[in-house]
């Protein structure tokens, strides 16, 4: 990625929306120069992070497909690469579209809809959180 381009980061969550706002806050605030792209597989997920400050969203499979293939970066829950995940919203092509982006994939752990991801249930999500926001920063510096 060239340093001086604007980044563009696809923010990607279902159900509530709730992991993809809390990332589009933090981003937001940490580095306010990106283009936060929130994709929803539902219309409340989508106008959560877009109340979060995301400056684009998009709702549905055919969006997450066509911003996965234009993102840099895509971060959100891990179940964002699995298909039938997150009760049934991640279809397989979204899943397949996220998987074979060209973007830098930061994934957020999460012990749900059994996908057990080994080594995690100790943290919390605002932890999580966290470092996936330091981790896109690293990428971000690249």
């Amino acid at each position: 990625m060239n340093k001086n381009a604007k980044k563009s980061i696809l923010i990607i969550d279902a159900q509530g929306g709730g992991i993809g706002r809390q990332l589009i806050s933090e981003l937001k605030k940490a580095y306010p120069e990106t283009e936060l792209i929130a994709a929803g597989t539902n219309s409340q997920a989508t106008a959560a992070m877009l109340k979060a400050g995301a400056d684009h969203g998009a709702t549905g499979e055919n969006a997450i497909a066509v911003c996965a293939q234009r993102a840099d970066i895509i971060a959100g829950p891990i179940g964002i690469v699995i298909a039938d995940s997150l009760y049934g919203e991640i279809s397989p092509r979204m899943a397949k579209s996220v998987g074979q982006s060209r973007a830098v994939r930061v994934l957020i752990p999460m012990n749900h809809c059994d996908n057990i991801v080994v080594g995690v249930s100790d943290l919390n999500v605002g932890r999580l959180v966290q470092e996936a926001v330091l981790r896109i920063g690293q990428e971000l510096e690249k």
